[in-house]
């Protein structure tokens, strides 16, 4: 049932165990409506199910960092003139579009199985996974979306065999993911990144000391070159003669 529009001013609000239907990606949506629309923050939430908090937080940066925004019209899930209309009324709740995309379920511990209907989408999602996460290993690729290193390396350097008709597509939207499994490979990969940036720049700063302390060392006059220089006279050890 859908939701009524509230006066200007009312908050919008889900209830708690609302059956209302929400996008396949609720973050990567929300990162799009935020980044491509004039949206309120909660006009989004509404329609992605999130909290007003997390949706402003996406607006400063401070979550989903890396992930790839999702275009809710182009994947039927809602229409233009819906989002028109939205951006026109503040207080109009935007409503879900009915889609025919499968809704990707929770697997089992263990090895991923990909049904053999979807195992043609694999170089797809593998496209689209290179494409916009290139910091994903091909052991984290492997895992994702149940494939093998070799196909994820035919499709690296485009020499799978059907490679003219490979066509990027997100693997979440494919039904070989959900998008909790994609994000989290993401902040695993980009952790990974920015530990080996530290570590590197730790491993430039080291050499960097080492080589001034060198660089001093050297500019330094000798020891024994130290020890024989003239002494000053105010300092000069007193004569026999002076006895």
């Amino acid at each position: 049932m859908p939701l009524p529009n509230y006066p200007a001013g009312t908050a919008l609000k889900i209830r708690k165990g609302s059956t209302m239907s929400l996008p396949l990606m609720p973050k990567a949506t929300a990162v799009w409506l935020v980044e491509n629309t004039s949206l309120s923050f909660e006009q989004i939430a509404a329609f992605t199910g999130m909290h007003e908090l997390e949706i402003q937080a996406i607006a400063d940066g401070e979550v989903a960092v890396g992930i790839v925004g999702v275009n809710p019209i182009t994947n039927g899930q809602l229409t233009q003139e819906e989002l028109d209309r939205a951006q026109a009324d503040p207080t109009f709740i935007v409503k879900m579009n009915k889609t025919d995309i499968p809704l990707p379920t929770a697997r089992s511990k263990g090895a991923r199985y990909t049904p053999v209907s979807k195992r043609q989408d694999r170089p797809d999602a593998i496209a689209w996974l290179i494409k916009h996460h290139p910091e994903l290993t091909d052991a984290q690729l492997s895992r994702l979306i149940g494939t093998t290193k070799p196909t994820i390396l035919s499709v690296r350097d485009r020499s799978h065999w059907n490679a003219t008709n490979i066509k990027p597509q997100n693997p979440v939207t494919l039904g070989l993911c959900t998008e909790a499994e994609l994000e989290k490979a993401v902040v695993i990969a980009q952790r990974r990144t920015s530990n080996a940036a530290k570590a590197k720049q730790r491993e430039i700063n080291r050499r960097e000391r080492e080589a001034k302390a060198a660089a001093e060392a050297a500019a330094a006059p000798p020891a024994a070159e130290a020890e024989a220089a003239p002494v000053a006279d105010d300092q000069a050890p007193p004569s026999a003669s002076a006895f």
